[in-house]
């Protein structure tokens, strides 16, 4: 899936940055940047705009392609 691929990269990133943060700042400044740091660009941040930028791409090509983007709803008939 893209999302996983997409996640997989950022967080080797976010792996490596924290890691640089960590062996560059005190212990009590690397506390505060980790958490900034996660908000930004974990679930509650980077991580949930790349889920919501993948759906709706998915859905616009569905809708490109002629599928139905109801999901499994049955389409009312005249």
């Amino acid at each position: 899936m893209l999302l996983d691929h997409l996640l997989e990269a950022v967080n080797a990133r976010k792996n490596r940055a924290l890691l640089v943060a960590e062996a560059s700042l005190s212990e009590s400044q690397f506390r505060a940047f980790r958490r900034l740091f996660l908000d930004e660009f974990g679930r509650n941040g980077l991580e949930t705009e790349l889920a919501r930028i993948v759906a709706e791409d998915q859905k616009r090509k569905g809708a490109e392609l002629g599928r139905p983007i109801h999901a499994g709803k049955e389409v009312p008939h005249d």
